[in-house]
């Protein structure tokens, strides 16, 4: 058991703790889904990239809507298809078998290599849709009902479950999955972020920009607070602009990079004129 826990270390492009790595290796120890909880822009979706990465495997991803069924991920019977086959004469549609059409969770059952197969933002969908995969999840197989058949699991992926909490999952589906809530990173590890994705910035340019960052996170008023990634561009529209340190924290250069929408840039603007002066950019 302890070489299985042992088997994701990270990447090079992703830092990841040691709580989130023992967590990614205990589910894959005990053949568990890994459901992954952290606001926006805290890397959920890139962990399964890194996983993949690491490990050397396939990523599969299915990208979940508030339309999205179950039943998709597995199969789908592509009835129209078939009917335009009957009606023109192309092939030999008594043969259903080549009009059903895997669905990411299907491809990732039937792949003759272990996979990570990343099932993105869950809580996007409807609070019926954790429940109906349940059985799939537990058994790793499903039923073909338009040609009586099973596909059970050659080599069982390693699933990473992603939500935003924008609804709460069923107690029977939590209760089958390794839980990890992934933290804003503190500015320490931001740095050790910011490292790996811009090597070569200036020290001085990342310490103005995080302080700035970070000082926009804490406005309370504040709605949709930039994340990792936000920071991320903004660091790379400030070293391209060659804009000196002083304006970073004075002036806040190119804040849509940063803020998304009006009332945010408001807001920050008048909490900011209470101890800076300050003009847009």
């Amino acid at each position: 058991m302890k070489n299985k826990l042992n088997k994701f270390t990270g990447s090079n492009d992703y830092v990841v703790s040691k709580e989130l790595m023992n967590a990614v290796n205990v589910a894959i120890a005990l053949k568990k889904p890994l459901l992954i909880k952290g606001e926006p822009g805290t890397g959920k979706t890139m962990l399964a990239e890194s996983i993949a990465k690491a490990m050397n495997m396939k990523l599969l991803v299915w990208s979940i809507k508030s339309t999205t069924k179950a039943q998709e991920g597995l199969y789908v019977y592509d009835t129209v298809q078939r009917l335009y086959d009957s009606q023109f004469g192309e092939g030999d549609v008594s043969d259903i078998k080549q009009y059903i059409k895997l669905g990411k969770m299907g491809e990732a059952f039937d792949s003759e290599e272990q996979v990570v197969l990343l099932i993105d933002e869950i809580d996007k969908a409807d609070l019926e849709f954790p429940n109906d995969l349940l059985w799939e999840l537990d058994k790793m197989e499903f039923y073909i009902n338009e040609t009586k058949e099973t596909i059970k699991t050659k080599n069982r992926p390693i699933v990473i479950i992603t939500s935003n909490a924008e609804k709460e999952l069923p107690d029977a589906f939590l209760r089958r999955c390794i839980f990890h809530y992934i933290e804003f990173p503190t500015k320490d590890k931001m740095e050790e972020i910011i490292k790996v994705h811009f090597g070569d910035i200036d020290k001085n340019l990342a310490e103005a920009a995080m302080n700035a960052f970070y000082q926009i996170r804490e406005m309370k008023d504040i709605q949709k607070k930039p994340s990792t990634s936000e920071l991320l561009d903004w660091l790379q529209a400030l070293m391209i602009s060659g804009i000196s340190i002083d304006k970073i924290t004075k002036e806040i250069p190119y804040v849509g990079v940063l803020l998304k929408k009006n009332q945010d840039i408001d807001i920050m603007y008048e909490i900011k004129e209470r101890g800076y002066s300050l003009k847009r950019w």
